[in-house]
Parts: structure tokens; sequence; C-alpha cells
């Protein structure tokens, strides 16, 4: 008896705690031990194929429906009784577990697109004759977002440039519920303090107004670079289709807040539909997430390097990237820009404008560059430049285009895993035919 005792507590799994190891060994191996699926046995976690779930009674399957979104159920502490894919599912709350811990936060749901994620993240904050007041520059849709669909529903947007110091204050009214922005900004790389935003709204509630609610993209940052939650934000949304998934082949997006949202993120995006497929969740846990902190060490060094070189080829008029010391905004990259262990982290994504053709130059990367590729998306394995102004922002007018920072001639670049050197010869045959 007692031999086989000690076999059991020879093979018994290793407590539920996570003692305290980095969050690079933390995003390799996730939880060992979830609710959401016992896989301690499987070093690579299953893949769920099912639309929909056996109960094992009529009460448990009660019992689902009664308990899913639950007021006051905290997600975390609760077995979850699967019934269907679209109101919760194994794979998917792993990687929601994950994330939500990369970020600081207590709850992530997962959505379909990134879009999809800005829009349930609003959606639970803005009801019909609230205001939302939006930096001047975001990406291409959320900006169509804001202004083609919002005003249908009576939410009104109030434009700002946060990066000036009383812009929001002004911008403000009591009907404002929210403040959105990106840092760093889609494409200019413009950086928001956002220990100043929440000092602004809390500043608003001290005139008897409800706390705006603060909503940032960290898309471009990812939660390596940047933890929006521990600076003073409410919400946190990102694309899964960029960074965090990595490698360019499937599209998600995801929303990290405290659980207090958790029952009405969960509502919205049941009714609504938006829910992130298993098969998208499992290659974003399985690959995203693990090669994270490796991947943006080496495409942060390379943009460092590319960045450089444009500051000082002769071609180019400016460079936008929180690393270069030139960079205006440089002391508040190195605030908020860290990485888990505190190190200066400032993403791989810089923006910048040439002096000549930059359709010249699009195009003899298209056809003759191989470490550089012309297309749109960002934070993939490879180094992609696109021209906003053409191409993600398309839908903006000329005029709003120039009142969101953008440049005719301004190119975007997101560094990938090629050899820097191969990526600096591409763009420096590719300047000479600005």
């Amino acid at each position: 008896m007692k031999r086989a005792n000690r076999k059991a507590a020879a093979t018994k799994p290793a407590a539920a705690h996570r003692p305290a190891y980095g969050m690079e060994t933390f995003l390799v191996h996730g939880r060992h031990h979830t609710k959401k699926w016992d896989y301690t046995h499987h070093l690579v976690p299953p893949i769920s194929s099912s639309a929909a779930y056996r109960l094992g009674s009529a009460e448990r399957g009660a019992l689902g429906f009664e308990s899913f979104a639950h007021e006051g159920l905290e997600p975390s502490k609760a077995s979850p009784i699967y019934i269907y894919d679209r109101l919760d599912e194994p794979v998917r709350g792993m990687l929601e577990e994950s994330l939500a811990e990369a970020e600081r936060g207590e709850f992530c749901a997962a959505f379909a697109t990134g879009m999809a994620a800005v829009s349930g993240a609003l959606g639970v904050l803005l009801q019909v004759g609230d205001e939302i007041v939006c930096h001047r520059t975001l990406y291409g849709c959320s900006w169509s977002l804001f202004r083609n669909w919002y005003p249908r529903l009576g939410i009104k947007v109030v434009i700002a440039d946060l990066t000036k110091p009383g812009a929001l204050a002004k911008a403000m009214t009591p009907k404002t519920r929210a403040v959105y922005f990106e840092s760093p900004a889609n494409p200019t790389m413009e950086l928001i303090d956002i220990g100043a935003v929440r000092a602004a709204c809390e500043a608003a509630a001290r005139k008897g107004r409800p706390r705006p609610q603060i909503v940032i993209d960290n898309t471009f940052a990812t939660p390596f670079c940047q933890r929006p939650l521990t600076l003073g934000a409410d919400m946190v949304v990102h694309s899964l289709t960029k960074n965090l998934g990595g490698f360019g082949t499937d599209m998600g997006g995801a929303v990290v807040t405290r659980k207090e949202y958790s029952s009405q993120i969960l509502l919205y995006r049941k009714d609504f539909g938006g829910v992130l497929a298993p098969k998208s969740a499992w290659p974003i846990f399985v690959y995203g997430f693990p090669t994270l902190p490796l991947r943006m060490k080496q495409q942060q060094e390379s943009a460092r390097r590319v960045a450089d070189f444009l500051e000082r080829h002769p071609k180019v008029r400016r460079v936008a990237y929180p690393g270069l010391p030139s960079f205006p905004q440089y002391e508040l990259a190195r605030q908020q820009m860290t990485d888990y262990s505190g190190a200066f982290a400032p993403g791989s994504m810089l923006y910048f404008t040439v002096k000549g053709d930059a359709n010249h130059i699009l195009n003899y990367v298209a056809r003759q560059a191989y470490a550089v590729t012309l297309a749109v998306s960002l934070g993939q394995t490879r180094t992609l430049i696109e021209s906003p102004t053409q191409m993600t922002h398309a839908t903006l007018s000329h005029e709003d285009q120039g009142s969101c920072g953008l440049e005719g001639e301004g190119l975007r670049l997101s560094l990938g895993l090629e050899s820097v050197n191969d990526i600096l010869s591409d763009l420096e045959r590719a300047l000479a035919h600005a």
C-alpha cells in the first residue's frame, strides 16, 4: 500500500498554482491545469472540431445555459459546461486565459477579427445618445466604423489630437462614455500618454460625470512591448491576425479587461456572432503565443537597424520609430513601451516618408525584392511594406488623411524575421528608384 501511495504521489500533477516563472516561459507552456480542458498529458493541446457538445442530462443542459455569462459568475472559477461553440469552447478558452495573463487583465474574450473585437468592446460601453472621443489617427476600418456607422446608431464621435495636452479635456462632455485610441497609432506611430488620458478621465468624473472608459488598440505594441491595463486603460483590444498570431494564417481579435465586463462582452459576442473559430484559435495559441517574445526581440532589433538606415538615407524625408532618439515622443516611448523584464521595447513597426515617388519604390519591391514584400497586414514572419493612403487608409478622404497626419509619400513597414542585411539591401535598391 505504501509503495502504491508513493507511486501515486510521484505521478500526481503539479499544483495548479503557477510558480514565479517568467512570461516568456508561460507563453510557451500556458496553464498545465485549466478547467477549460484537462490536457495534463499533452505537450500540445488537442483541437476541438465539434460545433455542439453532448449533454449528460437535461439538468446539465439547463445549468449550462443558466450559468453562461451569468452576472457575478467569475469565468476563471466556473467549471465550463460546453453546449455550443458560439458560447464557449475549450481551445479558445485556453487562448483567452493566456492572453488575459499576458496583458495583466482579469478577463479575455476572443472574436473572429480585430474589428469584431473593437465593435464588441465599444458595443458594451455605448448606447444611443452617448459620445466617444477618438484620437485623430486610426486604422482605416476603425475610422470607417466611427464615421460611417456610429452616427446611424445615434452615437456621436468626437475627433481630437490626444497627443496635445488639454485636448481630451476640451473634447469631453457630460455625454462622453468612452475614449478610444491606438498607441502607437496606425500608421504614423504617434504615442498617446495613457496615464495622462486616465488622469483627464478621472478629472471629468470628479465633476460628477461617469468616468469615460479608456479603450486602446494594442495591436502594434503587443503585450510583450506594452501592457496598457497597468498604465490606466480599462480595455485593450487586439487583432490576433497580426503579431499575436504571427504567421499570417488566421484572423482573430480579442478584448482584455476587468471581470466586471465579462458577462456583457460574452453576451454581445454570442448575440452578434463574431466568435473566433476553434480552428483559428488553435494555431494562434499553439504557434503564435509561444513564439511572440522570440519574434518580437528579433523584429524590433531589425526595426532599429532599418530605422537608423532610413534616417540617414538622402531620399528619406522623415522616419517615425519609437526606438530612435530623434522620435518626438522618445521619452514617453521609454516609459510606456517596456518588455516583461523592464527593457525598452519600441516594437517592430515604423513609418517613413520619401522625397521621390513612393509608387516607384513599391513597384520595385513588388517586382524585384525578395526579403521585402508589398502587402497589407503586419506582424508576420515576412517584412511587409504598404502605402497607407492608397491601401489600409484608402477609405479616408484626402482631407481626412491630411488631418490624420498621413502623407502621400508615406510608407508603413512591418519588420519580419529575414536577415536584416537582406532587408536593408532590398530597401536600398528600392529607394534608388524613388
